[in-house]
């Protein structure tokens, strides 16, 4: 419904447009607006948007350094994509999608992961050594509640 009133809003704009710059007969005036609905109409069905191919700013295969990843979109390098592409309102994996990556496509360069990696390793993190709870020292009697 929508879409057939905004065909009669652009017909009757046409027209309108036509018969202010050219004399037409009171006549001829059905004619010419059947004539330029049909039109309209027809131009709608082809109006498809035709698929536009992709072309990536640097080869795929070339776009992973030891230091930077290349965007595939502008070209400029970066350490980690993630927060670039979420300028640009896309997540990793629309971004592989996009691009036709594979999975296990890095977000990260990686020298910057390897030595994110070794960083949190240095802290502590992941190790899951847990200390044993320190020893009660017992003095021979026992709590009521235990």
């Amino acid at each position: 419904m929508e879409t057939n009133t905004r065909f009669i809003e652009l017909t009757a704009g046409i027209v309108s447009a036509y018969v202010s710059n050219n004399p037409v007969p009171t006549g001829h005036l059905p004619d010419l607006i059947a004539s330029v609905n049909r039109s309209v109409e027809s131009l709608a069905g082809k109006a498809q948007p035709a698929p536009v191919d992709l072309i990536p700013a640097v080869n795929p295969k070339r776009s992973i350094f030891p230091d930077h990843i290349i965007c595939l979109d502008d070209g400029k390098p970066f350490k980690s994509l993630k927060r670039h592409l979420a300028t640009l309102g896309m997540t990793a994996d629309e971004y592989r999608a996009k691009w036709n990556l594979p999975a296990d496509y890095p977000m990260v360069a990686p020298n910057y992961s390897e030595k994110r990696s070794m960083l949190a390793k240095a802290s502590g993190l992941g190790t899951h050594a847990k200390m044993p709870p320190p020893a009660r020292a017992s003095n021979g009697t026992r709590r009521a509640f235990q």
